[in-house]
């Protein structure tokens, strides 16, 4: 994928496959089918953030680690998703790592959020853990 510049427009999804939105991380917002690796899940997350989509959101925050509340209505823009690198976080494992910088336009000007993700296997589903932001 390409770095930055507008992740969506029309169908495809945010998250940067470029697939549309409705056979990508459409499915996984709905709850028709479930991320298969941690990457996956880190991607439709991004997605959920530019859509809004706060119940999927906390569906797939691990409990011991999701906050009371989001700011999803604070009038940031998500822009664009590059995934820099992933450890582990694949079918036959348990924990994984995605190391991310996500493009975003709030109040007039522009950022970039660089994160490096944790996530765990928890019942069978990918969940995010939490992450450090530099």
């Amino acid at each position: 994928m390409t770095a930055f510049g507008r992740a969506f427009g029309g169908d495809s999804c945010p998250c940067g496959s470029g697939t549309p939105y409705d056979a990508c991380c459409g499915p996984l917002h709905r709850g028709e089918s479930v991320a298969q690796s941690a990457e996956q899940l880190m991607r439709s997350r991004y997605a959920a953030y530019a859509r809004g989509d706060e119940g999927y959101l906390f569906a797939t925050w691990h409990p011991r680690t999701r906050p009371a509340s989001l700011a999803l209505g604070d009038g940031t823009v998500w822009e664009g998703l590059e995934v820099l690198a992933t450890r582990g976080g694949q079918a036959d494992d348990d924990r994984g790592v995605v190391e991310f910088r996500a493009a975003y336009r709030e109040d007039g000007s522009t950022g970039v959020l660089h994160e490096v993700s944790r996530f765990a296997r928890r019942g069978g589903r990918w969940v995010y853990v939490d992450g450090d932001v530099s």
